[in-house]
């Protein structure tokens, strides 16, 4: 294997958070040799892993340090005892574990949807640690009716008997995301896994559905969170059919943060890819935006 495969492929990292719970993450160690750019932390949305960004990743390992997370519950990353476990305050703690044991003093955040909310308080709450964010169809206020079709999904275990199974289901409930025919068992198989019975199971313990809002209104505002983010590169990708960001929250943020780039993407629901070559340069136009 020359240098240039061993650049793209990424070595799988376990570390511990404060409370002993084993956490993993992709980490593409970037190019050696040569000044090092801000390294890119990925974080996912709510049931989904670091796989998600691995195509993003490849393409950027010539250039810099990727790392995307597996949440506790997610991936590789171990499943707790209890599912308070995986909200949000726990989730923003895992993420300063991985940071400090990763080595990663500043980073370029790329989040979608959970994600994004966590790079919010980070913001917040460690503004050093930013040198910028990208919310991937994510922001300050999310809508309750599209939270409820990700509950739909999450909170349950089909076990398909194949992973064709697994496609037709996928093909029934996603929103349009732009698949293309031949990604759809790429799109199965980081979704869900075979498992020791010969079935395939989610990715997520599907108890983490326990952590999203349920009432109505109960969605958090962070629009505090939001207004206060440092002074660096912002960066919106947003879905046009997103039942999650809408229109009206997209046009607000981007009154509050005028000086945040917009990457709005015709026909794509929640969540973007981000293997839509608009979604692409824009984020390569923002990472060039950092030192």
């Amino acid at each position: 294997m020359d240098a240039g495969c061993r650049l793209m492929r990424p070595q799988r990292r376990f570390f511990s958070a404060r409370d002993g719970l084993r956490l993993s993450a992709l980490d593409w160690a970037g190019p050696p040799g040569r000044p090092a750019a801000t390294p890119l932390l990925c974080l996912s949305g709510i049931s989904r892993s670091s796989l998600d960004f691995e195509a993003l990743a490849t393409g950027l390992a010539a250039e810099r340090r990727v790392v995307a997370l597996d949440y506790a519950g997610h991936g590789e990353s171990d499943r707790a005892a209890e599912p308070a476990r995986y909200a949000g305050p726990e989730a923003v703690q895992d993420v300063l574990d991985a940071v400090a044991a990763l080595g990663l003093d500043r980073v370029a955040l790329l989040g979608t949807s959970f994600g994004g909310v966590l790079g919010l308080a980070l913001g917040t709450l460690r503004p050093g640690l930013l040198a910028g964010l990208a919310l991937n169809d994510s922001g300050p206020a999310l809508q309750q009716g599209g939270l409820e079709s990700i509950r739909d999904i999450i909170g349950r275990d089909p076990g398909f008997a194949s992973r064709e199974q697994a496609i037709a289901f996928l093909r029934r409930v996603l929103p349009p995301l732009g698949i293309a025919e031949a990604a759809w068992p790429e799109v199965a198989e980081r979704t869900y896994r075979q498992g020791a019975d010969g079935l395939w199971h989610p990715r997520w313990d599907i108890r983490i559905v326990d952590i999203l809002p349920r009432a109505p209104g109960a969605t958090p505002d962070l629009w505090g969170f939001f207004r206060a983010l440092p002074a660096v590169p912002l960066l919106l990708v947003w879905g046009q059919e997103s039942t999650v960001l809408t229109a009206p929250t997209v046009q607000a943020m981007r009154a509050a943060r005028p000086e945040m780039t917009l990457c709005s993407l015709p026909g794509i629901g929640h969540a973007p890819s981000l293997g839509e070559p608009a979604a692409r340069a824009a984020i390569a136009a923002w990472l060039a935006a950092m030192p």
